[in-house]
């Protein structure tokens, strides 16, 4: 018999240590979509007053990361980036809400199904080529 995988094998990997350290926390995935991507919101994240505290100067700022940048150069690094492109590929799935956890849990309405008007129709006929 071979002998067992050790336990805390995630000691080397980056997206495990950025997850768990609270020092530099982000917003989350439903704070961004449901705050920061609306277009009143979303501008007003774009055009910053000049903030001498922030990095950049609050003058480079991903909103759909939730980051700022030193420099224009590094922003548009950032938009090529694997990490923004993933968080994009995250933020196309709606956010996880209350009504579907209660769903999930057995707790939700008995009498709420689907109208006829959100499924869409089944076709029944084939287009066959003769």
């Amino acid at each position: 018999m071979g002998r067992l995988r050790r336990s805390r094998t995630h000691h080397a990997q980056r997206d495990v240590h950025r997850a768990s350290r609270t020092r530099a926390r982000t917003k989350d995935l439903d704070q961004i979509q449901l705050i920061d991507l609306d277009p009143k919101n979303r501008a007003a994240l774009e055009a910053q007053p000049i903030d001498y505290e922030k990095p950049g100067l609050a003058q480079h700022y991903c909103v759909e990361c939730a980051k700022y940048y030193e420099s224009d150069a590094a922003l548009k690094s950032h938009w090529r980036s694997k990490v923004h492109k993933r968080q994009l590929k995250q933020l196309k799935e709606p956010a996880y809400t209350i009504e579907e956890s209660e769903r999930a849990a057995g707790l939700g309405r008995e009498g709420k199904r689907p109208t006829t008007s959100t499924v869409p129709p089944i076709s029944t006929e084939h287009d066959v080529e003769t």
